[in-house]
């Protein structure tokens, strides 16, 4: 088995990435994607937490709230990708581009 301090210093580097990768990207997609690749790091921050923390609580919802908070984290980036998805096809329907910058008329 892993050691957290481990598992942790990976997620951090992958939520770093992702971070870099929406703060450098103008492509729609590759926004997406970052931020995607920043809620799987929190995912296993999330479920690295828990697995750590699973002796030391009472009950079943403390040994699990992780994997609990993790499937609710998979709920709501599926419900972004395709809300974002759809938002991304319609710029580009419109402007023939999936540039970030494409989207100044939306600021109003």
């Amino acid at each position: 088995m892993l050691e957290p301090k481990s598992v942790l210093f990976l997620a951090a580097i992958l939520f770093s990435a992702g971070v870099y990768g929406v703060l450098s990207r103008r492509h729609l997609i590759m926004l997406l994607m970052s931020l995607e690749l920043m809620l799987n790091a929190i995912n296993i921050m999330l479920v690295t937490f828990s697995r750590y923390w699973a002796g030391r609580g009472s009950g079943l919802i403390a040994a699990h709230s992780g994997q609990f908070f993790t499937l609710m984290v998979m709920a709501v980036a599926a419900a972004e990708v395709g809300i974002g998805l759809a938002i991304i096809v319609a710029i580009y329907r419109r402007k023939h581009t999936s540039d970030a910058d494409a989207m100044t008329d939306l600021k109003n």
